[in-house]
């Protein structure tokens, strides 16, 4: 009778997310919305999911998008403004995703970075090669008073031993986001495998959606549903919502 019962249970959910912190909501100036109504669009989407506070974080990178605090924050204040006047009840902030290239160290020097709430900076990497000198950037980030912060680590193809790699970026103090999506599978099996590994072992720290178009919420409305979503709660200490 209980088996039988037990069949039928709900299946366990993990918790809704209050605040998400990597998307690409800025209408034109990176990879992700490429306007105003889209952006309008994808809010309403994410208020759907849950999110009532999103840090936006575009792209940073020399060679493709040449973004500045200041082209961000005037986006971040026509994007609030729709918002407001589209009635979409949800706290809006920036940041950036910085890309570690040749330019990162003038970013670094030049003291006006955009980091989440201040203290987390977010970088990501070369998706097939690890830059040569990651560890020495990772230390001017913590040296210049920021929590460096790994976007989607589970997304580089370069990590051949994850309990190595994911080890000592953790050794080295980096705090590691999970894209959602990665859970589901959106980004292939690799990504899929190293997302599992990554949840297993209690490295996630925080979870990104890392929204850039429709197709990205759908898949994320389905993994919020997931075993593979309520697992990673078991295992990690998640601190999106500690922000708020």
């Amino acid at each position: 009778m209980f088996s039988f019962l037990n069949r039928w249970k709900k299946k366990e959910r993990g918790p809704v997310l209050k605040l998400d912190l990597h998307s690409h909501l800025i209408p034109g100036i990176d990879d992700g919305s490429a306007s105003m109504a889209e952006s309008l669009f994808l809010l309403k989407e994410m208020k759907k999911l849950g999110y009532e506070h999103i840090v936006t974080t575009p792209h940073i990178m020399v060679d493709a998008y040449r973004n500045t605090p200041k082209i961000i924050r005037k986006g971040l204040t026509a994007l609030r403004s729709e918002a407001r006047a589209a009635g979409i009840a949800i706290e809006l902030e920036a940041a950036a995703e910085y890309y570690l290239d040749e330019g990162f160290y003038e970013h670094l020097q030049s003291g006006d970075l955009l980091a989440i709430k201040e203290k987390y900076l977010l970088f990501e990497t070369s998706y097939v090669s690890k830059p040569l000198q990651i560890e020495e950037m990772i230390f001017e980030i913590g040296a210049a008073g920021y929590t460096p912060l790994m976007a989607h680590p589970e997304r580089y193809r370069y990590v051949s031993d994850p309990k190595r790699e994911y080890g000592r970026f953790k050794e080295l103090g980096v705090l590691l986001q999970l894209d959602i999506n990665s859970l589901g599978g959106y980004y292939g099996r690799s990504a899929k495998q190293n997302a599992e590994f990554l949840v297993k072992h209690g490295m996630v720290d925080f979870l990104g959606s890392d929204v850039h178009h429709k197709k990205h919420v759908e898949a994320l409305s389905s993994v919020f549903e997931s075993d593979a979503y309520a697992e990673v709660f078991r295992y990690n200490t998640i601190l999106n919502d500690t922000l708020l």
